[in-house]
């Protein structure tokens, strides 16, 4: 097997290599570990997105009997009650008619209007990093701003928000792989209290309705899109966990890149425009979320070897985006790079909802930056958060010179 461990700090630290091993080894490989078929290229992961043979569950088809599959302990189910009635989870017609709903609130318009409150918000931020002299740009910047953003949207009081990323970062351990059962505990916790205080959310805006994405989800009358309680509780977690974790950490990620590479940087300081190629760039470079998982709902064959119903697939978004058939030098940093098929908000029917938002946000906080804080360096080399599925930093130690 290759150098593929993501256990291994060194891995951690830099999965590319491997993930070049990956990909010379072959289109499919089995990974005994984590009990996965691993796909590393480009074109099959982009293809096996869309591929309906696959799904992101198997429950809308077979009991876990049928699947081959032990179901999850009983002490694990508030987790998997909420996170199996999220749309992320889900397959169709349940995915088609949540997304259906969520789609009113993220339309380009509302989302183009949502532009002026990230901007102000950034900059706001930015200008207090620089007036205490630097900072942690993980919890001084990145974090606050799309916690902030999707917070507003959803309609929850600010005085409400401190629990809302420790509660997503507990949740969110349940997505790497073989996760441990202090990890399990957290996230089932967290998963309790978060739904018990949208639970009290939901039934306040029952009574009286506000302008936010809670009060519509209850609002919507069309029998087709109606949501039951526990749907509307796992689509406002999916939304605010997916709409701020992938955002905090292509910040960090990204700037990190930045400062270990510095022409890329200068050149970015001297002209602003590149910051939409830039955000592409940087979210290709070192991807946020490193893999997504599906389910093979029938057998289905790549490149000779046949993958049967009941095996998990783990497609490498990592992988795929450093795959040498698609980017020209993808080990190199280009923020000028303008074909760049990355898929790091993956493609097909779960492609994320929130990516104009997200591009949006990843724009504010870097133009922000860049004309508030050009002379920002790394103050101290970063920690690596130790998981492989959602790559990110502890912390950005930043100052202003």
């Amino acid at each position: 097997m290759t150098a593929f461990d993501p256990w291994d700090p060194a891995f951690l630290a830099d999965p590319y290599p491997a993930y070049a091993e990956l990909r010379a080894n072959g289109r499919v490989q089995y990974y005994e570990p984590t009990n996965q078929w691993l796909v590393p290229h480009h074109a099959d992961v982009s293809a096996l997105l869309r591929d309906r043979r696959l799904g992101r569950t198997y429950q809308h088809r077979f009991t876990h009997e049928d699947f081959g599959r032990t179901a999850p302990p009983v002490e694990h189910e508030p987790f998997h009650t909420l996170n199996d009635h999220g749309m992320l989870d889900l397959e169709p017609p349940d995915h088609t008619r949540i997304r259906r709903l969520v789609s009113k609130a993220f339309t380009p318009r509302t989302v183009e209007q949502l532009r002026p409150y990230v901007t102000d918000l950034a900059g706001e931020l930015v200008d207090r990093l620089v007036a205490r002299g630097g900072g942690d740009l993980l919890t001084d910047v990145a974090e606050p701003l799309p916690v902030a953003v999707i917070a507003e949207m959803l309609g929850i009081p600010e005085a409400d928000r401190a629990p809302l990323r420790p509660w997503s970062a507990d949740i969110c351990g349940m997505y790497e792989l073989n996760p441990s059962e202090d990890v399990a505990a957290r996230a089932v916790r967290a998963s309790v209290e978060f739904s018990d205080y949208l639970r009290d959310l939901i039934a306040e805006r029952r009574k009286e309705p506000g302008d936010d994405l809670i009060s519509g989800l209850i609002a919507a009358h069309d029998e087709d899109d109606r949501l039951t309680e526990q749907e509307m509780i796992s689509t406002c977690v999916l939304l605010l966990n997916a709409g701020h974790e992938a955002t905090v950490n292509a910040t960090v990620n990204g700037w990190y890149a930045l400062f270990r590479n510095p022409g890329q940087l200068r050149a970015l300081r001297a002209d602003h425009s590149l910051v939409p190629r830039a955000v592409e760039e940087l979210m290709r470079y070192d991807t946020p979320l490193q893999l997504f998982e599906r389910w093979v709902l029938d057998d289905i064959e790549i490149d000779g070897t046949t993958v049967p119903r009941g095996a998990e697939i783990a497609l490498l978004f990592g992988s795929a985006n450093h795959d040498p058939a698609t980017f020209a030098n993808p080990e190199r940093l280009d923020l000028t790079r303008a074909d760049n098929p990355h898929i790091s908000f993956s493609a097909g029917i779960h492609y994320c909802i929130g990516a104009p938002l997200a591009r949006i946000e990843l724009a504010a906080s870097m133009t922000a930056v860049l004309e508030k804080a050009p002379t920002l360096t790394l103050a101290a080399e970063p920690q690596r958060k130790p998981n492989f599925v959602i790559r990110g930093l502890e912390g950005l130690s930043v100052e202003v010179m």
